[in-house]
């Protein structure tokens, strides 16, 4: 009896399309009707109403993993032709209109080829007819449309947003990504609410640095774990120098991490450097990156386990960056040094005070050294006689 009300109630929901308006979009159902749409925060489904109706059913009758809560069911889009029933659920466990999480690990390629553990969360399931008839036998073919996701959990993130990508292909999996929800941001105070602002000559050797990558818009099971952040003199860092600030189980003295994969956001500072590549320019600068692993609550503390992860050499190749697609971030500028004689340059015929001043002090030098030499000879001479 409930299963028939529940029957009944689908019915009364269909929507007013019928065979007539499809016109030539009336036919039998295709791998092609559905498209997915693998967001940051949610999953959309769009499925072409037509072939549905053609088959004997309406968007009514599609059901989403057999989850009967009005927020899991499809709503008509005829604003768009064709037109089509659309599903859209968040990304998080607790809610997911009844989609399954199976999270994968493998080794790293290429940026990430010195990780043995990369985890990617594949979200999946599949979209249903309820056939209206009763009785013994029914005429109408039973669809289904099965949908996957799979995201990436390490990214390059180098304070650039980068557009999730998407594709609209029926029953096989569909690529998503997360990484639009991370960003990177320069602080100037340990509250981290003061964003820093880089003068156009730079800010002082030593300067505290302070970093934090967090994500916004994601779903609530997974942290953020910093694996590597890296300086490098190009925004694209494969043809440059760089230097490793931290990598798995090793940092540089000077670097202090204050939060890593214990929440939404990660947290670390150091102190402002200049690369020896550039002491004959008045500024230094270079860019900054992180390679970001979300990983699930459950398992962020296994993964900072040195044992579980491959360590990284902190004198890497620039070859094993040469796949990095990533944009350059925001400029970190330092000045050369707080003794300007060092790099101030000469105008119009002006002499360099800090040349002159080295060539007296080497006259004045010689002087007493050949002053020191005739006593000397004077000496030895009547020591002598």
């Amino acid at each position: 009896m409930k299963s028939i009300l529940i029957l009944l109630s689908v019915i009364g929901r269909s929507s007013q399309l019928t065979l007539s308006d499809c016109g030539s979009e009336a036919r039998r159902p295709q791998v092609t009707d559905i498209a997915v749409t693998c967001g940051t925060s949610s999953i959309g489904l769009a499925i072409q109403v037509c072939p549905v109706i053609y088959t004997g059913y309406n968007d009514s009758l599609l059901i989403l993993n057999h989850i009967m809560d009005p927020a899991c069911r499809a709503t008509l889009d005829e604003s768009v032709s064709p037109p089509v029933a659309r599903f859209n659920f968040p990304l998080n466990m607790t809610h997911a209109c009844g989609s399954i999480f199976r999270t994968t690990s493998a080794a790293g390629t290429g940026v990430f080829a010195d990780f043995s553990n990369i985890q990617t969360v594949n979200i999946s399931g599949v979209v249903r007819s309820i056939d209206p008839t009763t009785g013994t036998i029914t005429y109408n073919a039973e669809l289904k449309y099965y949908y996957s996701c799979a995201y990436p959990l390490e990214y390059l993130i180098n304070n650039t947003q980068i557009d999730v990508s998407a594709s609209s292909i029926a029953i096989k999996d569909n690529n998503g990504s997360f990484i639009s929800t991370l960003s990177m941001e320069l602080f100037k105070d340990a509250d981290f609410t003061k964003p820093m602002v880089m003068p156009s000559l730079g800010i002082e050797l030593r300067t505290s640095v302070y970093v934090e990558v967090k994500a916004t818009n994601l779903t609530g099971q997974y942290h953020v774990l910093l694996d590597r952040c890296y300086a490098s003199l190009s925004p694209l860092p494969s043809n440059s120098s760089f230097f490793n600030l931290f990598v798995p189980c090793s940092k540089d003295r000077f670097t202090t991490m204050i939060e890593n994969g214990d929440s939404q956001s990660a947290r670390f500072f150091f102190p402002a450097f200049r690369f020896i590549e550039q002491q004959n320019e008045t500024v230094s600068t270079y860019y900054l990156h992180c390679i970001t692993r979300l990983c699930e609550k459950s398992t962020c503390s296994s993964f900072k386990q040195c044992n579980n992860r491959r360590k990284r050499n902190t004198l890497d190749s620039s070859a094993s960056l040469a796949k990095t697609y990533t944009i350059s971030s925001s400029e970190i500028v330092t000045k050369a040094d707080t003794n300007e004689s060092k790099e101030k340059p000469l105008v119009g015929g002006q002499e360099d005070n800090s040349s002159v001043g080295l060539g007296v002090a080497v006259g004045i030098l010689a002087f007493v050294c050949l002053v020191a030499l005739c006593i000397a000879a004077v000496f030895y001479k009547r020591l002598r006689n």
